[in-house]
């Protein structure tokens, strides 16, 4: 648990409890127009699993911002982000992420991975201001209807002869 440097805002790991809110933020600032794949039960089975981190930010009781990132051996994959857009340009993203970062640099990652919909310019500066760069696009990668930036941030050079590196 960790307050924001304004302490109103607290970065915790996700209660079982959260699954309904982080699914329904993911459903209407992440999924619009493509369907809700990420529900509550997909996102509990994320709050559950070992080798997935499902942090949320909360102000008072409500969660206005939230993360999954899936840890593998050398590679995590930020599978969602979000922040609720009245707590936006406040720094929570960033905050949410350097959380996320710091666990997989500790886990000893070497790259952590994510897609994002092309056509998501404000999404592509955030994760490029955050170092993050492109490394190819996905044609139909969202319901086969989307086209997905693939973008990655190398953290260090993955271990020589494993299996899971990435050129």
């Amino acid at each position: 648990m960790t307050r924001s440097a304004a302490g109103s805002i607290l970065f915790e790991l996700a209660a079982e409890a959260d699954a309904l809110e982080i699914a329904r933020m993911s459903r209407d600032l992440i999924e619009t127009g493509l369907g809700w794949s990420w529900t509550a039960t997909r996102v509990l089975r994320s709050i559950r699993d070992p080798e997935t981190l499902v942090l949320v930010a909360r102000e008072g009781k409500s969660i206005i911002g939230f993360a999954i990132m899936d840890f593998g051996e050398e590679a995590a994959h930020l599978a969602l982000l979000a922040v609720d857009p009245s707590h936006r340009r406040r720094g929570i993203g960033r905050d949410v992420f350097d959380w996320l970062k710091e666990s997989a640099l500790t886990a000893g990652i070497a790259v952590i991975k994510l897609e994002l919909r092309a056509g998501n310019v404000e999404a592509q500066h955030f994760y490029r201001r955050l170092g993050f760069e492109e490394v190819g696009w996905t044609v139909g990668y969202y319901r086969r209807r989307e086209t997905a930036l693939r973008m990655a941030l190398r953290l260090r050079e993955p271990a020589t002869g494993s299996p899971h590196s990435t050129h």
